[in-house]
């Protein structure tokens, strides 16, 4: 049994991670750190674990993790850096769900996440963790960045266009909009009921932390830099994300459906919907599903891509918990195979 440890479990990522391993056969979580919620068990902060996790929180002592197989970082940004390295050296492998390796640039991360990389060396290491572009090169990684949940539904939905060559990479279009828990667990007022229920608004238009992101993977599938307009928007639900992603054409493609179900075929966790389908958020919760529908719109020449996740598993814990399985060499669906939740 893979001994698995969570570091900063008591946000809504690491209760994730709780609840999938929960059922995965091939691996157990031994170590579940909170320096603030230390000595509390897991299930009377989340009632939903009950008779599935009887752990409780510990502050993080650097032993006890460096005797886990996997660690995974459910931190905010600037924690990862400090500690993963130490962890890699004695041969831990990370999974690192915020954004400390996400960007390969240090300046770039810097400027947006007010942090300077103290870890560069590994960042130079680290894989980042998009299965369906980079699934080679995380089987052998030591460290994994898993990517933002925005920039995992844009990519997905780009993905098979970008491949084709097909499209004006000079500007594209990305329309997305998440569910409040994208925010976090964290108490703020901009994320109350009464602040969000009834209501909808664009938000971080002049720029938000996902766009350089979205940027650099975009350019790693098309081969060069893409220009992508991204505007965020925040959704009266919990769970979430639909990218609505705008291209045009640069040169005639016979079958749009069939591209994007050629791109796809054999993937576990991309779903190309019926042709002529409007996935909904809904159909994908709970679930490590990207489901995705693409159009043509009446000018024949822009391409509407719609691309749906559950932003707190495919775009979060679940695709941690995919990487985990790549990692170690195991079927990339353990863990993850119980359909999403409906109504």
């Amino acid at each position: 049994m893979i001994k698995v440890g969570i570091v900063g479990g008591t946000g809504y990522t690491g209760a994730e991670l709780l609840r999938l391993f929960a059922q995965h056969p091939q691996a157990r979580v031994t170590l579940l750190t909170s320096r603030k919620e230390a000595g509390q068990r897991a299930d009377a902060m989340f009632p939903h674990l009950r008779g599935h996790c009887e752990l409780s929180f510990s502050a993080p002592d650097p032993e006890a993790l460096a005797a886990c197989d996997a660690v995974f970082f459910a931190t905010p940004h600037g924690t990862a850096m400090q500690m993963a390295p130490a962890l890699v050296a004695r041969g831990v492998k990370v999974i690192d769900l915020s954004a400390d390796f996400r960007l390969r640039d240090p300046a770039v991360f810097q400027s947006w996440y007010k942090l300077e990389h103290s870890a560069r060396e590994l960042l130079a290491e680290a894989v980042y963790g998009l299965p369906e572009v980079h699934r080679e090169a995380i089987a052998r990684a030591r460290i994994v960045a898993n990517p933002g949940c925005y920039p995992t539904a844009v990519q997905l939905g780009l993905l098979p266009l970008l491949k084709a060559g097909a499209v004006d990479t000079g500007h594209i279009v990305a329309d997305c909009k998440s569910g409040v828990s994208g925010a976090g667990r964290e108490a703020k007022i901009g994320s109350l009921y009464g602040e969000v229920a009834d209501s909808f608004k664009a938000y971080a238009v002049p720029g938000h932390r996902h766009g350089p992101e979205i940027l650099q993977g975009v350019a790693d599938i098309a081969g060069a830099p893409v220009a992508v307009t991204f505007v965020p928007h925040l959704l009266p639900q919990f769970r979430g994300i639909h990218a609505t992603l705008y291209a045009r054409l640069t040169r005639p493609v016979d079958n749009l459906q069939r591209l994007y179900e050629q791109a796809f075929v054999g993937e576990p966790f991309v779903d190309v919907a019926p042709a002529g389908d409007h996935p909904e958020t809904r159909g994908v919760r709970g679930g490590n599903t990207c489901r995705i529908a693409v159009h043509l719109a009446p000018d024949r020449q822009t391409v509407v891509v719609l691309s749906v996740i559950d932003n707190l598993v495919k775009g979060a814990s679940g695709q941690a918990v995919q990487n985990f399985n790549l990692m170690f060499g195991l079927d990339e669906r353990l863990g993850l195979q119980a359909p999403p939740l409906a109504p």
